[in-house]
């Protein structure tokens, strides 16, 4: 198994069709920053649903550690990393070829993702209220025994509480962006739910016969934030039914709104289908997605400036949890154990698209 690396320094690409914005005066709490980044976080939002974030104070020292112990986790045996096995609350292991993709609007996938990946969520203590009362989505994390990767806990663990304040930092951006007061969202991400994908993509020779490392898809998130490894593989599909691969860029994280953003915004934020496919050569490729929603119980309903008497609201209320309960429905190795659940709280009360 190769070496992981992060992307080599180089200048951004200038013509790059993905949106740069540099969130540094902002962050560094310059008079003024607010405004020209929220409207630029605006027309990235409204008119692609990706862009990179240049400006952020997350160490590289610490992106370049995640990827490393991504690597060691995957370099371990399959026992060993099945004794893991993702669990009801989606905490854990799930090997290669453990899943199909079916969160897409634009391709019915048919085959299994050519990837294997371990998830962890807000490392929670075995005593917390919500952990005791068994509370879906509220648990606590599977862990490599510390002798097996000594440090691997609580490198995940640093990188997970840095993503949460840069995300946290970053919503008044996105409230600003929606013509919001800047701290409209402060009660809603109270403690917001959070979950670290780490990815291991083995090489795959093309996209052809519905063959992908991860299928066309969309993601949940309210956003997810991907520091960027020195290897693409990741497509975004623009409105014009494009594909355009996201060039690497060192030192930003490629940012995207996902589909609980989408339904809270009223589809004013799209939530861009993307897909991966490792066609580096005989290499491994790795990916550490970090993707940031709203306390567990706090009710979404449609942003006040997202509805308007020609444009009412598509979606009734819902929540973080009853959401991913039904998004989790979605995929066949967890559906079973939902069969008692209430019926899909994501159906639109008007049909809308894009």
């Amino acid at each position: 198994m190769n070496a992981v690396k992060t992307a080599p320094a180089h200048p951004a690409t200038t013509d790059c069709p993905i949106p740069v914005l540099d969130a540094a005066a902002f962050l560094n709490g310059e008079p003024g920053a607010l405004e020209p980044l929220s409207l630029a976080l605006r027309d990235a939002m409204e008119n692609i649903g990706f862009y990179y974030l240049r400006g952020h104070d997350v160490p590289q020292s610490l992106i370049d550690d995640v990827f490393a112990a991504c690597a060691r986790f995957h370099a371990q045996p399959l026992e060993a990393k099945m004794a893991l096995r993702a669990n009801e609350h989606n905490v854990g292991y799930m090997p290669v070829n453990g899943y199909v993709s079916k969160s897409s609007r634009v391709e019915k996938a048919t085959r299994p993702n050519l990837v294997e990946a371990f998830f962890v969520k807000r490392d929670l203590p075995l005593d917390h209220p919500d952990v005791l009362a068994k509370i879906r989505y509220r648990c606590t994390n599977q862990w490599p025994a510390p002798e097996a990767l000594p440090g691997f806990r609580e490198t995940i663990v640093a990188y997970c509480e840095a993503m949460e304040r840069l995300c946290l930092r970053m919503t008044p951006v996105y409230a600003a962006a929606l013509e919001l007061e800047p701290d409209y969202f402060d009660e809603a991400f109270r403690e917001p739910q959070y979950s670290l994908r780490m990815s291991h993509y083995p090489p795959a020779e093309s996209g052809d016969g519905d063959q992908y490392s991860v299928a066309p898809h969309s993601d949940s998130s309210f956003l997810t934030m991907l520091a960027q490894s020195e290897l693409p593989g990741l497509s975004i599909r623009f409105p014009s039914g494009e594909w355009v691969d996201a060039p690497v860029m060192h030192g930003a994280f490629l940012v995207n709104s996902g589909d609980m953003l989408r339904r809270w915004t009223n589809h004013r934020f799209r939530s861009t289908p993307h897909r991966v496919i490792n066609r580096n050569a005989n290499r491994d490729r790795y990916a550490i997605p970090f993707f940031f929603d709203a306390t567990y119980n706090y009710v979404m309903d449609c942003l006040p400036t997202c509805q308007g008497p020609d444009n009412p609201p598509r979606y009734e209320p819902t929540t973080y949890s009853d959401y991913m309960r039904w998004f989790a429905r979605q995929y066949d190795h967890v559906r079973d154990q939902d069969a008692r659940e209430p019926e899909d709280p994501g159906v639109p009360q008007t049909q809308g698209g894009e």
